[in-house]
């Protein structure tokens, strides 16, 4: 028995052992029959291959089955990569994006950067660079790379403007471009700090400290810390962040890994900056990461009152390796653990790979447990798991009407914008800016013109209730009454436009205002009449209810 039992404890021993041989094997063997194959291909194919496109393809929809985050970069693409988590690359200092007719556009030059000393506006279609002519076909990244380049090299932009007959020419010579973290931090009332943060980049939490200091400095008693649309960066920059309202030596994070490197303990290292100013963090549903780190981490310490919609949920962390011929790869490494130990990963891709590797196989598995852990702040709160970031208020989600959408789609805004800015000098200070009535009457009449046409789904869901009808054979006895619902949702645009006044004049002013003030100005505008910002300062300026929420 006893030969029995160390013969079991010999063979449980070595099942890792074979568990990695086999494995180890596996991969040898699948990288044999990969490279062996592509060599038959290229020898015996009837046409010649592009080994570069071809492998690009492989390798692209290798990593598009991991998760959406597991990206391969060429050489050529490795200055994305950088700019990805430095905020820095050099160029221009503007947004570019493709119109709907594939025109390549300057859709927002940033204050102080080359774009803007050369006077480019928001529309401007770029019709050359140097000597290379930007053509519909053309990739939007192909554009891009073009005007990128190392700092201090120059080159000719040809753009055509709205209004302007001839081609704009300008000289600009390349800088190094830093996206901004904080594109706008100012007071909200006498006692209210603001900090609209949109972005975790290489020193971002030393430019809060400063701003938190300046708007102190002017009077602030409490803060509102803005991190709707975030969709994260750097964890470090998370953690000092954190560290800038709690105290020194706190575990604000785990990532545990499939190897050992990937395992490690974030904690505050410094002292922090303020431990008791009163402090709301705003969120919604494109809040990721890093930003929920540093809400989740916020509301586990029971340090800030959240407030919003429930975040992403992104619980996953990246690295990067590097590959031969000075490419990358940044990949999926590891989970993080916030500080009540929960996890906000809301989707589970290794469950996901499983479901669709079962139903190609024409299997099923078990259905997943929907139960979550429950997990408990420092102050004894519920928190749950995977699922984001719930927050202590949620607020209803504002909805945007179907023409407003498609107006900013189509560009509408956009070329109106531009009409406006070659009528308007200058415009008073934001605070003091207002559409007028006028401004929107000429909006309305920009828009006919332009024969404007949206989606609208009334329309069709009555087109196919008709068809399912006449097909049911309901359709003659309910004729009138359909004839009578089509003629209430006849198109007027003038009457669809006034009933979303409110919404268009409010996307007007933030398109007329970022022209004169750039991302400052909009992030000010956008705050007018911003009902999260409104419940913020009414939870900061009701200590009862503020001290209630966090259990104090």
């Amino acid at each position: 028995m006893k030969k029995y039992i160390l013969l079991c404890l010999t063979l449980v021993a070595m099942l890792p052992a074979w568990a990695q041989a086999e494995h180890s094997f596996s991969v040898s063997k699948n990288l044999d029959i990969f490279n062996n194959l592509y060599r038959q291909l290229d020898v015996f194919y009837v046409d010649s291959l592009d080994a570069d496109k071809l492998m690009r393809i492989g390798i692209d929809a290798m990593l598009q089955s991991l998760d959406p985050y597991t990206e391969y970069y060429a050489e050529e693409d490795m200055g994305d990569l950088k700019m990805m988590t430095t905020g820095k690359y050099g160029g221009i200092g503007a947004l570019i994006r493709m119109r709907k007719d594939s025109t390549k556009m300057i859709a927002e030059p940033y204050k102080g950067m080359p774009a803007a000393d050369a006077g480019l506006h928001p529309g401007d279609i770029i019709s050359k660079i140097d000597n290379k002519v930007i053509t519909k076909d053309m990739k939007l990244d192909e554009v891009t790379e073009l005007l990128r380049g190392e700092p201090g090299t120059t080159f000719v932009l040809q753009v055509m403007r709205q209004g302007v007959s001839k081609p704009i020419e300008a000289k600009i010579t390349r800088r190094n471009v830093k996206t901004e973290a904080i594109p706008y931090y100012g007071m909200l009332d006498e006692k209210t700090g603001y900090i609209s943060f949109i972005k975790f980049t290489e020193g971002c939490a030393k430019e809060m400290r400063k701003d938190i200091i300046a708007l102190k400095e002017s009077g602030a008693k409490q803060l509102v810390l803005d991190l709707r649309n975030n969709l994260g960066g750097l964890l470090d920059e998370a953690v000092n962040i954190v560290n800038l309202f709690v105290p020194k030596d706190i575990t604000i994070l785990e990532t545990k890994g499939k190897v050992s490197t990937s395992d490690k303990t974030y904690a505050t290292g410094s002292d922090p900056l303020d431990l008791d100013i009163p402090l709301v963090v705003l969120v919604n549903e494109e809040t990721a990461s890093s930003a929920e780190i540093v809400s989740g981490s916020l509301q586990d310490l029971d340090r800030a009152v959240i407030i919003g919609s429930k975040t992403y949920g992104k619980g996953i962390v990246q690295g990067t390796r590097e590959l031969p011929y000075n490419g990358g790869l940044k990949l999926t490494t590891s989970k993080y653990y916030i500080p009540s130990g929960r996890c906000v990963q809301a989707i589970d891709y290794k469950r996901l790979r499983e479901e669709d590797e079962a139903a190609r196989a024409g299997k099923t598995i078990a259905p997943k447990d929907s139960v979550k852990h429950i997990f408990h702040t420092a102050g004894g709160r519920e928190v749950t798991e995977g699922s984001g970031i719930k927050p202590d208020i949620e607020t209803k989600r504002d909805t945007m009407a179907n023409i407003v959408a498609y107006l900013g789609v189509d560009e509408v805004l956009t070329d109106w914008g531009t009409k406006y800015q070659g009528k308007h000098a200058t415009i008073p200070e934001v605070k003091d800016f207002a559409v007028t009535d006028a401004d929107f009457a000429d909006f309305k009449q920009f828009v006919k013109e332009r024969d404007f046409k949206y989606d609208r789904q009334s329309e069709k869901r009555l087109a196919d209730l008709k068809k399912v009808a006449k097909f049911e054979g309901y359709y003659d006895d309910a004729k009138d009454e359909f004839d009578a619902l089509e003629k209430k949702l006849a198109h007027n645009l003038d009457r669809e436009m006034d009933r979303q006044e409110k919404d268009i004049r409010k996307l007007l002013a933030v398109e007329i205002v970022k022209r004169y003030y750039y991302q400052a100005g909009a992030s000010e505008e956008a705050l007018k009449g911003d009902t999260d910002v409104e419940k913020a300062i009414s939870v900061l300026n009701n200590s009862a209810e503020y001290n209630k929420i966090l259990g104090k």
